[in-house]
């Protein structure tokens, strides 16, 4: 993501917590993709809140993954906001996986951003931007 991009989102992860795992090694596997997560622990689960989607972004160009996160966002989209499902494993490896189909035994990570502003379409184009030959097109912000 741009530095100079401005934008107000408000992201929330719900995490799943089984007998088997230990909630900070949870709350890790978020912290991977979203570093500046707060997080509240209620029963058999985690919530974290932050507002930086900087990190996420970058594992998305890194994994040169952006037109599938555009398509995500997209099919998930409910008015001003974007829902979408993170394999956990992936994510404490550090990596972004969306969850398609069947649901993993750990569960998965459920991310719900609401954008506030600029619009969710400009949104998306800041987080995961147009691609050409598979290279990001310039940054309109």
């Amino acid at each position: 993501m741009s530095g100079s991009a401005v934008y107000r989102a408000e992201v929330r992860v719900v995490a799943p917590v089984q007998d088997t795992e230990v909630p900070d090694r949870v709350e890790d596997a978020v912290r991977n993709l979203f570093p500046d997560a707060e997080f509240e622990r209620e029963d058999g689960r985690i919530v974290g809140r932050t507002h930086n989607l900087s990190e996420f972004s970058e594992r998305l160009h890194e994994q040169a993954i952006l037109d599938t996160a555009r398509e995500q966002f997209r099919a998930e989209q409910y008015g001003d906001a974007i829902h979408f499902d993170l394999k956990k494993l992936a994510a404490f490896q550090g990596a972004v996986n969306f969850a398609v189909g069947n649901e993993d035994e750990l569960g998965d990570l459920q991310v719900r951003i609401a954008v506030e502003e600029p619009s969710v379409e400009e949104f998306i184009d800041m987080v995961a931007p147009p691609t050409e030959d598979g290279e990001p097109t310039e940054d309109p912000f």
